[in-house]
């Protein structure tokens, strides 16, 4: 492909992308993926080159761009060398015409970014939400030490007692200590969100909001495969991917539970009052991993954000319930927004008596209300708000 002709696809992608954004569709790397699978002339550097341009596009548009050439005409305004790609060529651009649609740089759209300042995080903070995430792995306990895994790589201590830094785009999932379960891909801020757990051999513990696991599978290793470990959620397609890694981690405790959404109890009532630690990773905006998925500033609107505040309080609800006194219960969102963080642990300890804060003591972060909050600025994380409170006897 010549340059001009990869700049015409990230154009193209780019359409799809806004379009997604707009819509709820598929997110932009599945979008990525889908164009360079439809067009297998492309070659490896040419596929590389595409979606840089597409990323970096959708990383230095605030708004949502009204087209993908306008997004593209973006980064010409900032580095004018790119208009020499818009050279009208057969495969290549339409040459750049006088007045025509150019996307506003920015973080976010603007009600977000004020949402963002309200929240004290603007400036380079705010900036780091734009920058490019490493690869972090969480070595499994169950399997391996971090200290004496041997790795193609030797990789970066990190604070977590088990996280291990590399390069983004480093092919872990193809070295042998992948496939053998000795390690998984996991954001150090998540690791930190499981130590906040503090979870022990023997207990009785709910993964609420388990996903696909990589949570629980942390939970499962801390616990030394000794205690009890429920993992749920309602998404039967994320929650079917626990099963093969468990089994590929050694993690033999964990006993999945799929929920029927408003019916939850039906499905965790004998756990009412049983559990040692409930860990709520509940379902928000995603702004702290905005890193990975820079796209998503375009999908989130204030009623979209008022919906996730209201789950988060249902599901703090729902998670008190199954706490036995002397137990804990643990939030975390992947997001820097106060009204999907300090707001709710706040609002759950003013309507529910006799629950104390319980900060958890991290060695990265800050604290933020009753809880810790880690973004990419300060701590090299993805950017999470973590929260523990406390049921005494």
């Amino acid at each position: 492909m010549t340059p001009a002709a990869r700049a015409k696809a990230a154009i193209d992608i780019l359409d799809r992308v806004i379009e997604a954004a707009k819509g709820q569709g598929a997110p932009a790397d599945r979008i990525v993926a889908e164009w360079a699978k439809a067009n297998r002339y492309a070659g490896s550097k040419d596929r590389r080159a595409v979606r840089e341009l597409v990323y970096d596009a959708i990383r230095h548009c605030g708004e949502v761009p009204v087209s993908g050439r306008a997004a593209m005409l973006a980064l010409v305004a900032q580095d004018d060398t790119l208009a020499n790609l818009f050279d009208g060529s057969q495969y290549g651009p339409e040459p750049i015409a006088e007045g025509e649609p150019v996307a506003q740089a920015g973080i976010a759209p603007g009600w977000l970014v004020e949402r963002l300042a309200a929240s004290g995080i603007e400036g380079e903070e705010a900036a780091a939400l734009m920058g490019r995430a490493p690869l972090d792995i969480r070595v499994n306990t169950l399997r391996a030490e971090r200290d004496a895994i041997d790795l193609p790589e030797p990789g970066e201590h990190l604070a977590a007692p088990n996280a291990l830094r590399f390069d983004a785009g480093t092919q872990v999932d193809q070295w042998s200590a992948y496939r053998e379960g000795r390690i998984e891909v996991q954001d150090h801020g998540s690791q930190m969100a499981c130590l906040a757990a503090a979870v022990r051999a023997g207990e009785t513990v709910v993964d609420l909001c388990a996903g696909a696991g990589g949570k629980t599978l942390a939970l499962a290793a801390a616990m030394e495969n000794r205690g009890r470990l429920i993992a749920s959620d309602t998404d039967r397609r994320r929650l079917s991917q626990l099963g093969p890694r468990a089994q590929r981690a050694g993690a033999t405790i964990i006993e999945e539970r799929l929920l029927d959404p408003g019916r939850e109890m039906d499905t965790l009532g004998e756990l009412a009052g049983q559990a040692d630690c409930v860990l709520i990773d509940a379902p928000c905006s995603g702004v702290g991993t905005w890193r990975r998925k820079p796209e998503a500033k375009w999908r989130l609107t204030p009623e979209r954000l008022a919906r996730f505040a209201g789950v988060q309080d249902d599901l703090l609800t729902l998670g008190a319930r199954l706490v036995k006194p002397g137990g804990r219960l643990v939030f975390v969102t992947c997001s820097l927004l106060d009204e999907e963080g300090a707001a709710r642990i706040a609002a759950f300890l003013a309507s529910h008596e006799g629950w104390r804060a319980d900060a958890p003591q991290l060695p990265l972060g800050r604290e933020r209300g009753a809880g810790m909050r880690l973004s990419p600025f300060h701590d090299g994380t993805d950017g999470f708000f973590v929260a523990r409170a406390h049921l005494p006897c």
